[in-house]
């Protein structure tokens, strides 16, 4: 059974940082891409960031590029995701996902038919 567990989220001031944890466990990340999304109220989910399985390629959606940044530690089992100058529009629902057996590719990398297994989410929220 696998199972992730977020957390690290709660409430910040713009220009403040959080850090996300994604604790996996049934599951060994160094298997497949990993990912975070993000859903606010009204929105559809959106992907923030992705890993390849061994840690050494990342992607970022432009809207948090060179704000936020995804890490792994495959020995803990566990995904990170670094939020550093935070936006009062970075305020959202945080998900971390496992990507199924299917071939990764640049243009499905934040779809989210294609991320398996999900976290029940931590809530991120920014104020001005």
């Amino acid at each position: 059974q696998v199972q992730l567990v977020e957390s690290g989220g709660g409430s910040a001031q713009a220009g403040g940082s959080l850090r996300l944890s994604c604790e996996a466990s049934g599951y060994a990340i160094r298997t497949n891409y990993m990912a975070w999304f993000r859903q606010a109220p009204g929105k559809e989910r959106e992907g923030v960031a992705a890993i390849s399985p061994a840690g050494g390629y990342t992607y970022h959606a432009d809207s948090v590029k060179g704000r936020f940044t995804i890490s792994k530690d495959n020995a803990r089992n566990t995904v990170y995701l670094q939020m550093d100058s935070l936006k009062p529009e970075d305020t959202a629902m945080y998900y971390c996902a496992v990507r199924s057996g299917s071939p990764f590719s640049l243009s499905t990398r934040f779809s989210p038919e294609y991320y398996a297994y999900w976290g029940q989410g931590t809530q991120v929220t920014v104020s001005s």
